[in-house]
């Protein structure tokens, strides 16, 4: 073999490589993605519940107009995107945290208001 063919060899290796190198990376990027977005999508679902719970009369089991006694149902606690766990809970808001079952470093927590509104994103990890 000649040095040109050598060098087209090696040339075509070092593209090959940078592809896959490439392609790995927004795999990745695309499956934090997807985890940020499940996870969003579940706080929606527990901020609904938690405005139907604080709407509830204490004889039914809700809060009758307070979030200091809700704390997240073991059905919704786990899941396969995070877990989540209330932070913090008064009369008027409550916050939760969901921390990432892929990455115990990406977190999101999430202020619920009185009107049963997410506000307050914040963001860590992989997630920022």
């Amino acid at each position: 073999m000649g040095t040109q063919q050598l060098m087209f060899i090696i040339l075509g290796v070092l593209i090959i490589g940078i592809a896959i190198a490439a392609g790995v990376s927004m795999f990745n990027a695309q499956t934090v993605a997807f985890n940020r977005d499940s996870i969003i999508s579940e706080m929606n679902e527990l901020a609904a519940h938690a405005y139907a719970f604080r709407g509830r009369l204490r004889s039914m089991g809700g809060g009758q107009g307070d979030y200091s006694t809700y704390s997240v149902p073991s059905s919704l606690a786990t899941t396969g995107s995070a877990t989540y766990s209330v932070t913090q809970a008064s009369q008027n808001s409550l916050t939760i945290l969901a921390i990432s079952t892929q990455d115990q470093a990406n977190m999101i927590r999430v202020l619920i208001d009185s009107d049963g509104k997410l506000e307050n994103w914040t963001y860590a990890g992989n997630f920022q």
